[in-house]
């Protein structure tokens, strides 16, 4: 596994991927007649019943707002709200919760962190990312190029698709205020070295952001281990609720920002002449939290952690051998993203088809993908591509999955002949 790396301790269960299945109840409908074959996960996972029971349970027994209420009701949501950040914690293995900030998804989380740093930010500083970041890890960036006159630095790729971590040591100096990058790609699955990347920075003065989103789901990150200022997840991808995510800072990172949004809750006192802060977390939770996503998001958490995260990730990498295996011969093929010991994506371009074409026919045969640029534009034109067609293997996914998703893309690909 890559640096800053570690399997919980604790019980596990023995991993299943038929019994995980049959908790999911969407997988077990049809589209178009055929049997879902769900291979979209990267944008999005499906969720388990032990998600739907809790935001059922939540909604049916016991909402209510959160921390301010004196009554039994609001006490309940409390306890639940912050049970789900401690589980948050122990999944990333943070020092506390008080270290763990409750967003709307990770896009919120990094422009919290760039509002923050925008305010320190002069022009003629710079600002590194990778060439192959989402657009939620660029163009927050991008906004203090414009209004602070910053520099974005871009650390370049090699072809395989891994980070060229000598480019990248290169461009670290004495104007380098920030390093942004992803601990997994969306689009390549390249699991990033991030705690050597964490350490150089910190050794040129500046500070790290990782963007977990897909790192967290297939990576299982130490937090501590790694050393990053500050790290990002959202609660779709891990089996949770969508409009919710957390932000992850050291003390000293979190206390070192001003508030994102003023309201309700982020406050000490309010005075007509003068107002005092809340510290965080707290500081940059204004207003009614998503209580009922947070508490969706801290049990899917809860169910991940009961699998042998090891024995998922293998399953899910035995998924994706045997479908390069099956179109190892495909000519027509080209595969984005071959970097040694990546993650379960299978990102390519079919020859004379655009990727639109292509997921919409193999949506006929019931297996649905993803299309486009991935939000990551840079990365595109680094590659060559204009648009991409990518399977993304989840837990619940299954030798079947595969087959039929091989089955479909030949399909798709006749069709264009």
């Amino acid at each position: 596994m890559a640096d800053g790396q570690t399997l919980k301790s604790g019980p596990v269960k023995t991993f299943d991927p038929y019994a995980a299945r049959a908790q999911f109840p969407i997988l077990s409908r049809q589209v178009n007649g055929k049997p879902l074959v769900y291979l979209d996960n990267a944008a999005s996972a499906q969720k388990p019943r032990a998600v739907i029971d809790a935001l059922v349970a939540s909604m049916e027994g016991s909402y209510a707002n959160v921390h301010r209420g004196l009554h039994t009701l609001s006490n309940e949501a409390t306890e639940a709200f912050e049970a789900a950040r401690e589980i948050v914690a122990r999944f990333l293995n943070a020092p506390s919760a008080e270290n763990i900030v409750w967003t709307k998804g990770g896009t919120e989380a990094i422009n919290l962190v760039a509002n923050g740093i925008g305010l320190t930010i002069e022009p003629g500083d710079e600002i590194i990312v990778s060439e192959m970041e989402h657009h939620s890890n660029i163009v927050p960036w991008h906004l203090l190029r414009e209004r602070n006159g910053a520099v974005l630095k871009w650390a370049p790729i090699r072809d395989d698709g891994s980070l060229d971590m000598a480019a990248y040591a290169e461009l670290l100096g004495p104007r380098t205020k920030v390093v942004a990058v992803t601990h997994m790609s969306n689009v390549l699955g390249t699991i990033n070295p991030i705690a050597e990347i964490t350490r150089l920075a910190h050794a040129a003065g500046a500070r790290v952001l990782i963007d977990g989103c897909q790192g967290a789901v297939h990576a299982t990150p130490d937090i501590q281990a790694v050393g990053c200022d500050w790290y990002v997840i959202t609660g779709h991808k891990l089996y949770g609720p969508t409009g919710v995510g957390a932000l992850y800072g050291t003390t000293e990172a979190l206390e070192s920002l001003p508030p994102y949004q003023g309201g309700g809750e982020m406050i000490q006192t309010v005075e007509k002449d003068r107002i005092t802060y809340a510290k965080p977390p707290h500081r940059f939770e204004a207003g009614t939290p998503p209580i009922l996503e947070a508490i969706g998001l801290g049990a899917a958490l809860e169910w991940l952690s009961g699998f042998d995260r090891q024995a998922v990730a293998a399953h899910e990498m035995a998924l994706y051998a045997h479908a390069s295996a099956r179109l190892a011969d495909a000519g027509w093929l080209r595969v984005l993203g071959e970097a040694e010991g990546k993650g379960a994506l299978l990102t390519f371009s079919v020859e004379g088809a655009h990727a639109h074409d292509v997921a919409q026919i193999m949506d006929r045969y019931g297996v649905a993908v993803r299309a486009g640029l991935h939000c990551a534009e840079p990365l595109a034109k680094r590659l060559g591509v204009t648009s991409s067609t990518r399977a993304s293997f989840a837990l619940y996914n299954t030798v079947e999955d595969t087959d039929a998703f091989v089955d479909a893309l030949i399909k798709a690909r006749n069709f264009f002949v």
